[in-house]
């Protein structure tokens, strides 16, 4: 349920309701929004609503009907904005993570890097630690890709997220990454989402497979319950009987939790598809849907690449993409990454 105070409810009277709810067993989760404080109560312990309603400060006790409480729109109207550093996610700019699937060397890291920081991402993507469907893949270079991706990061202003594979892969990622990913293989692994809660740096949640939207908001809720507040999710397709591409890229998911949730959302196009020729459509139409920003893998030799180099980007083809975006994000009123852009050419 949802505890709403008054507008002047003071802090006393706020920490009297926290107080009372915890001694009935409840855990409380702090949300102060622009006009009012809202208390989150989840737990296993037996509360009255009518009783707390008659505590002083309080407006109204909503109970929430979704299965999720923490990650719902109703615990929190406004929408969450996650900021790293100078970075906002989740408010008016639409926010480009780009890289490739995975570090593989120094000169590739660092050119690719490069060449998304030119075109206008904010945010360095790259593999470390790879989940492959097959144990004969390249499976990453471990911590010394980390290292690779970190001083690419660095050298070219920008942050960098990773993915985390496994719950002893928290501390040493932490060391280099700004945003831990979760990949949509490990939507429910529930006991590494328990220990990223207890973290502090945010976690960008991939949707599984072929879970629903009430699956995926409910993993957010594993990391929310933990304490970390800082959770983007990431429409990446789902599993469906067509096999033209490599998933079913659901759009419709961006209103649908724009409406059921206040997390930031996110398109990964690059998986959906799973062709690099069909990336930029879908990439424009998800701005176009309302998308809080895209992650998009770009490689500076794709046709070389170690992994998932039919879904890669040529640099070229990410200038042209980036450029048509700053087109479309202002016709919503967004924007997207104003600086001038050095174009390379668009013949691939």
């Amino acid at each position: 349920m949802v505890v709403v105070m008054k507008e002047r409810a003071s802090d006393t009277e706020v920490e009297a309701v926290i107080a009372q709810l915890v001694e009935l067993g409840m855990d409380v989760h702090r949300s102060t929004g622009a006009s009012r404080i809202v208390l989150g109560v989840v737990g296993g312990g037996k509360v009255d609503p009518r009783l707390i309603e008659l505590m002083a400060g309080v407006h109204e006790v909503v109970r929430i009907s979704q299965p999720y409480k923490l990650a719902s729109r109703t615990f929190q109207p406004e929408d969450t904005i996650i900021t790293i550093g100078d970075l906002r996610i989740g408010g008016d700019e639409v926010i480009v993570i780009a890289g490739p699937c995975s570090a593989e060397n120094e000169a590739q890291v660092h050119a690719t890097a490069v060449a998304v920081e030119r075109a206008g991402a904010k945010v360095l993507r790259g593999g470390a630690f790879k989940p492959r469907s097959s144990p004969y893949s390249f499976q990453g270079m471990g911590e010394a890709g980390l290292q690779l991706l970190r001083e690419g990061s660095n050298a070219h202003d920008l942050k960098l997220v990773t993915e985390v594979m496994d719950a002893s892969q928290i501390e040493v990622i932490g060391k280099y990454a700004d945003i831990y990913q979760v990949g949509a293989r490990n939507m429910q692994n529930f006991t590494l989402l328990r220990e990223l809660g207890r973290t502090r740096k945010p976690i960008l949640l991939k949707r599984g497979i072929a879970a629903t939207m009430e699956e995926w908001l409910l993993s957010a809720e594993y990391i929310l319950a933990g304490g970390n507040k800082d959770v983007i999710l990431c429409e990446r397709g789902i599993r469906t009987f067509e096999t033209f591409t490599r998933n079913t890229l659901d759009l419709s998911a961006i209103p649908i939790v724009k409406e059921l949730s206040h997390l930031p959302i996110f398109v990964d196009p690059s998986h959906g598809m799973g062709r690099r020729d069909k990336v930029a459509p879908m990439a424009r139409a998800a701005v176009a849907a309302g998308a809080d920003g895209l992650i998009i893998e770009v490689h500076n030799d794709p046709d070389h690449a170690l992994s998932d180099g039919a879904q890669s980007m040529f640099p070229a083809q990410f200038d042209r993409l980036m450029a048509e975006l700053r087109i479309i994000a202002p016709a919503i009123g967004r924007s997207i990454c104003l600086e001038p852009v050095a174009r390379r050419g668009w013949a691939r």
